[in-house]
């Protein structure tokens, strides 16, 4: 009795009592059509036990009452139509084995049974849907509904278009699309309007208040040309999350968020052989230098979910090291991590670290790379890119290490500046190791990552937050970027295809105008270049080109196994010349002698011009917009 009591309390008690009595309903309706087309005169009661037992079962046994008719879809339909006929071909096997040959009379009723109770428990279901759904709309419309365009009629534009329904508050008044196939066609009953350049008539002719990009797979270029026409509309716009962002947990399909400049510049989502870089990775004790930093923490944070022995994080700085030290903690508590605080150029720090902890894997991200303030510190620069490069790389090797990453950068390649020269020397040390250690060295090389620590992307957003000017140095300047996790994805799979002494580099895709990223900031920002917010150029810094190289013209380079990485061939550089060199300039370094130390570097480098070492800024004359 109280096991009964607890049913009729179930609070989908409601559910199963109703779909029961569609049951008789069905099975009723079905003799009394067969009665009155039939001779044969068949009892309503023969059997209804039976029915009722089995088919109840078969509903219970389909998960039919697992889902919920507010939210009832095609899911259900097909549900609730496998419910129908499991059972009714269970009450046929059953009637079959109690009555024998006499179940030919049954035949029509059990055909016509499964079709009228799928009609009368699937329209119930859709009607409390569509009214939930309508009057919800109704309870919104005196708030003010927020008309809305979605660009994009794909699957992932009819999804946001239920995900919007199911919320509320808004009305999607159509999609567009530049299929042309869809013209006139219907989404879940919303009509597609025209092609996506109709977007600034159509905001008027339909006074919508938002427009959603649904296209997480678009390309760098696709998105331009939408953000363009949005930005032409004056519609407030939002953009779906990218297919990297749909990866994870915490984003889903309704996730609206604003267009922001990695969406404009990112390019087509990296696919990465993750199996050999599980297999390089996984079960190795990985050791990161300059961990704190935009690459090193990114890498770190990679490397984490690879399931790594032990991860050993090194940097000078205490914040930037406790920063990555609570994040790790704080998402990965089986991970054995250890931070370290310490400088790279310490002799001491390196022997110890490397010494007691004997990592498989080296990635050396550690470096000085603010070219400005490097260019009158030649004396930190040489110390920290050079020196503490030496240090990490000879201790490698020392204590057995199997893999050594050298993190580089495409400045290195022509250096017209001190710190692309102090690098281009790193990469020459390692190069050189290689040859003469059992240890593999490995040079990645790439440009400006978008949103790192110093870079111009958060330099023009403080700007613009100031309300301006924002400052570009030359109106032709170009810059290559990519992601920072784009960048650290690749530099892990450029480390485990490597057998030693290559320099890979990593496709950058096109380069950037600076003018271009500035005035996208500045839009993104909901202002308009020239009129809210000035752009002012002030002329070349000391040692800055207007165009960067990946190459260098004596580097010829092949593809590789991945699309996104190119092979480098190095120049070979006398390792007697350079180790005599680095020792003078060692001694340089300890006594602070910066000439001798641009003498040095003239001569590691010698494509670095005399110019290189210039602190006056170029001879251009500042252009002033917007005036």
């Amino acid at each position: 009795m109280k096991r009964i009591i607890e049913l009729v309390r179930h609070p989908r008690a409601a559910v199963i009592i109703h779909d029961l009595c569609m049951v008789l309903v069905a099975w009723f309706a079905a003799v009394w059509l067969i009665q009155s087309t039939s001779s044969n005169e068949l009892s309503a009661m023969s059997g209804l036990l039976i029915v009722l037992f089995l088919q109840g079962s078969v509903f219970w046994a389909t998960g039919l009452y697992k889902g919920l008719w507010r939210f009832a879809s095609f899911q259900d339909m097909w549900n609730i139509a496998r419910a129908c006929t499991y059972g009714t071909i269970a009450i046929m096997a059953v009637l079959t084995v109690i009555q024998g040959p006499a179940i030919v009379k049954w035949a029509p009723t059990v055909l016509s049974y499964p079709i009228l109770l799928f009609v009368l428990l699937g329209l119930p279901r859709m009607c409390y849907r569509f009214f939930k759904d309508s009057r919800m709309s109704f309870s919104v419309q005196g708030k003010g509904l927020k008309r809305v365009l979605i660009l994009g009629a794909g699957r992932s534009g009819a999804m946001l278009e239920r995900e919007l329904r199911r919320r509320g508050g808004f009305d999607v008044v159509g999609f567009l699309d530049d299929d042309k196939r869809l013209r006139g066609a219907q989404v879940h009953g919303v009509p597609v309007l025209g092609t996506i350049d109709w977007l600034p008539r159509a905001g008027a002719n339909y006074q919508v208040d938002l427009a959603i990009i649904a296209m997480p797979s678009a390309t760098n270029q696709q998105m331009q040309r939408i953000v363009g026409i949005c930005e032409l509309s004056e519609i407030e716009f939002r953009t779906l999350p990218t297919l990297q962002d749909l990866g994870s947990q915490a984003t889903s399909i309704g996730d609206l968020k604003r267009v922001v400049i990695d969406d404009l510049l990112g390019r087509d989502p990296v696919s990465l052989e993750w199996e050999s870089i599980r297999e390089g990775l996984v079960g190795k004790r990985v050791m990161i230098t300059g961990g704190g930093g935009s690459i090193g923490s990114e890498l770190c944070r990679q490397i984490a979910r690879l399931n790594p022995v032990e991860l050993i994080v090194v940097d000078h700085s205490e914040y930037s090291l406790y920063r990555i030290d609570h994040e790790l903690r704080s998402e990965h508590h089986d991970l054995v991590f250890h931070s370290v605080l310490g400088d790279i150029c310490d002799p001491a720090t390196v022997e110890k670290v490397i010494g007691d902890f004997k990592p498989d894997v080296v990635f050396h991200a550690a470096a000085y790379k603010h070219l400005p303030i490097l260019q009158t510190q030649i004396r930190e620069a040489f110390r920290n890119n050079v020196f503490g490069t030496v240090r990490v790389a000879e201790a490698a090797e020392r204590h057995g290490v199997g893999t050594f990453v050298l993190i580089s950068t495409d400045k290195a390649v022509n250096p017209a500046n001190i710190m692309g020269a102090t690098k281009r020397v790193a990469e020459m040390y390692c190069q050189n190791m290689n040859a003469r250690s059992h240890t593999r060295f490995i040079t990645v090389r790439f440009g400006n990552v978008l949103n790192s620590n110093g870079s111009v992307v958060p330099l023009f957003q403080e700007q613009i937050a100031k309300g301006g000017p924002v400052t570009v140095t030359h109106p032709e300047i170009s810059r290559y970027f990519m992601t920072i996790s784009e960048a650290s994805q690749l530099i892990m799979q450029a480390a485990v295809m490597g057998s030693g002494g290559e320099i890979y580099v990593l496709d950058m895709g096109e380069p950037v105008n600076i003018t271009y990223l500035a005035e996208h900031l500045i839009r993104l920002a909901g202002k308009e270049p020239g009129r809210d917010i000035e752009v002012i150029y002030t002329g070349l810094r000391p040692g800055e080109k207007l165009f960067e190289q990946l190459f260098h013209e004596l580097e010829p380079y092949e593809q590789t196994t991945h699309e996104k990485i190119l092979l480098a061939h190095p120049r070979a550089a006398d390792w007697d010349e350079l180790r005599a060199e680095l020792r003078g300039s060692e001694l340089a370094v300890r006594r602070y002698d910066t000439e001798k130390l641009q003498k040095a570097l003239m001569r590691l480098v010698p494509e670095l011009s005399k110019s290189g070492f210039n602190t006056e800024p170029a001879k251009v004359v500042p252009i002033h917009r917007g005036k």
